[in-house]
């Protein structure tokens, strides 16, 4: 009996170790999760995040580059007995303040037990050398680096955009799954549209740390590490020197400020009014500040050069003068009364031939112009000639780059609008109308709408007699020296070359001797100009001005409006021809013209 226990016991104890002996080889040889959860423990794996590519102006000098900033992690799993109060104390934060990160935390889809999650972004050089030593006290706790934009000057802010956290509606459009929940992401300005040649491409460390957190160096010797390959640098078309004038100038007025280098469609100062300090839209305080710059009821983020629409004014007038010439149905010589029917005018003298009527800007020569392109006689309904004709005149305003967007290197480009037959059919709810209904257009009043940096494009087409590049931002990526291929090609208009001389020389009279003679000539350059006055009830007119300069050989084009300012030959003509004189002779030599803009007394 008793040896029949013996030998039931060594069974026992055979099978026994037998099992144990099986399991361990189970879970040391044929099954890796148990040897991965060990490593795990161990073994971090740490994103290393590129840095974003540097922005410069078109001399070289850094507008945009990257500061260190740190987010403060947590592993849910490894935190052990947190003593909140001198957590909240190093961090300055209160206990519901944490409660509120934690809630957020642990809200998002990303949130894992076992792996870093971010509780605390942004934090500044600063702030973690006042906490590096004390986070081994925070078993769980750990710094995981990455940069934030940084800005030699606080200008450029509506064209440079900024950067900020990728929303869940764009992680459900990344179809390349590039990006991850709390990565960054360019938001706007050229920070969005060159986003894929700034942000570079992410790389991963696997590191080994104690029980207590202590980082004991990298795992098998960085073997499986891969390194993290910096966004290449933009090249601007930017003056950084012209530009802070411009944004000098506008500051505390609404308005926009667009100058070209015609030959090359390269836009060398880009402000809109009023702007904000992009420094406010990085680090911890980006949602606060977001917040207070998105309320202002003066709509600082609204980039006007780009997404503001205004009737143009008369402006508008030089194009309608070349559409009607290349047409055939006025020369240089041809004379109309100002008689002030059915449009008004400022008295000029009984009338004008055509250089003498872009001088005085009379709106009844250009109301018969534009009639007599229209109005062609191909039928004996004067209602189909006026459809007729109104396809033809589109289609020449069109080859301005007018009606429709331009295709310049920022989001949100806006088109403007050049009425067609369709939209006059919709207007008038499919009922018969004609040239007396909409003749306002003619002098760049009524249904026209252009954006500004249409206007500035506009004004280089004049300067190189008939053709543009489209206004771009950025004429370098990396090392290539060149712009993208679409912004080095030349659009021509419907118009031919030979008519844009008129055009010239009627621009140069209206600085010499015409409504621009006052504010925006300059001695021993050349402007070539056009004042505007646009209609803006029941508010005062908006002031606008267009120029080129030199008249012979233009090295800068410019757009000017100024929201409810008046005449366009004070505000805007006086702003345009500082700017002018800025960036060709790099100084002002008529401070009163200056003092004049900085007194903002515009309205007479």
């Amino acid at each position: 009996m008793n040896e029949t226990r013996k030998y039931v016991i060594q069974l026992i104890v055979v099978f026994t170790a037998i099992t144990f002996l099986v399991k361990l080889f189970s879970i040391q040889v044929l099954d890796s999760r148990y040897a991965q959860a060990a490593s795990s423990n161990v073994i971090h794996r740490e994103v290393e995040y590129p840095y974003r590519g540097l922005i410069y102006d078109r001399n070289s000098k850094l507008i945009v580059y990257n500061t260190p900033q740190f987010d403060l992690t947590v592993t849910p799993k490894e935190v052990r007995r947190l003593d909140t109060l001198r957590f909240c104390e190093l961090f300055e934060i209160s206990k519901k303040e944490l409660e509120q990160l934690y809630e957020s935390m642990r809200s998002k889809k990303s949130f894992s037990y076992v792996r870093p999650n971010v509780l605390i972004k942004q934090l500044s050089e600063k702030d973690l050398a006042s906490v590096q030593d004390y986070l081994v006290d925070f078993p769980g706790f750990d710094v995981q680096a990455r940069t934030t934009r940084a800005y030699t000057e606080p200008v450029l802010a509506n064209a440079l955009g900024y950067v900020s956290e990728v929303s869940s509606r764009q992680l459900e459009r990344d179809t390349l799954d590039y990006y991850k929940q709390g990565d960054y992401i360019g938001q706007s300005g050229i920070e969005a549209f060159y986003e894929e040649q700034l942000r570079g491409k992410r790389g991963v460390k696997f590191k080994l740390k104690n029980v207590r957190g202590i980082d004991k160096g990298s795992y098998q010797g960085g073997k499986f590490d891969t390194l993290a390959i910096p966004g290449q640098n933009l090249v601007t078309t930017v003056d950084l020197d012209l530009q802070k004038y411009g944004e000098y100038l506008l500051k505390n007025l609404s308005g926009s400020i667009v100058a070209i280098e015609p030959e090359s469609g390269e836009i060398l100062s880009f402000v809109s009014g009023p702007s904000y300090d992009p420094t406010k839209l990085t680090g911890r305080n980006y949602s606060k500040n977001f917040s207070e710059i998105s309320s202002d009821t003066l709509k600082p983020l609204f980039n006007r050069p780009l997404m503001a629409q205004y009737r143009p004014g008369s402006i508008f007038k030089i194009i309608q003068s070349m559409v009607a010439l290349n047409e055939g149905v006025i020369n240089t010589n041809t004379y109309i009364p100002c008689i002030m029917v059915p449009m008004k005018c400022h008295y000029h003298g009984p009338g004008e031939t055509l250089v003498g009527a872009i001088t005085n800007s009379c709106n009844p020569y250009f109301y018969n112009v534009m009639k007599r392109v229209v109005n062609r006689g191909v039928s004996n309904d004067p209602y189909e000639d006026t459809r007729q004709g109104m396809i033809k005149w589109r289609q020449y305003i069109e080859s301005f780059g007018l009606g429709s967007s331009l295709g310049i290197d920022l989001p949100n480009e806006k088109g403007g609008l050049v009425p067609s037959v369709q939209y006059y059919d919709r207007a008038y709810n499919n009922r018969p109308w004609k040239y007396s209904n909409i003749y306002s257009i003619a002098i760049g009043e009524g249904e026209n709408l252009v954006v500004p940096i249409q206007m500035a494009n506009f004004a280089a087409t004049v300067a190189n007699r008939g053709y543009y590049i489209i206004p771009h931002l950025v004429k370098s990526i990396g090392d290539n020296g060149r712009p993208l291929p679409k912004y080095q090609e030349k659009h021509y208009t419907d118009v031919d070359p030979k008519h844009f001389d008129l055009a010239v020389e009627a621009m140069a009279e209206v600085v010499n001797s015409g409504t621009g003679q006052y504010r925006a000539k300059l001695k021993d350059i050349q402007v070539c100009g056009k004042t505007g006055t646009v209609q803006n009830d029941p508010l005062p007119d908006h002031s606008v001005f267009i120029a080129f300069a030199p008249k012979d050989d233009p090295k800068i084009a410019v757009s000017v409006y100024v929201e409810d300012a008046g005449q366009g030959a004070r505000a805007a003509a006086s702003i345009a021809s500082l700017i002018i004189e800025k960036y060709l002779i790099g100084h002002t030599e008529r401070p009163q013209i200056e003092a004049f803009v900085k007194r903002g007394d515009f309205i007479y």
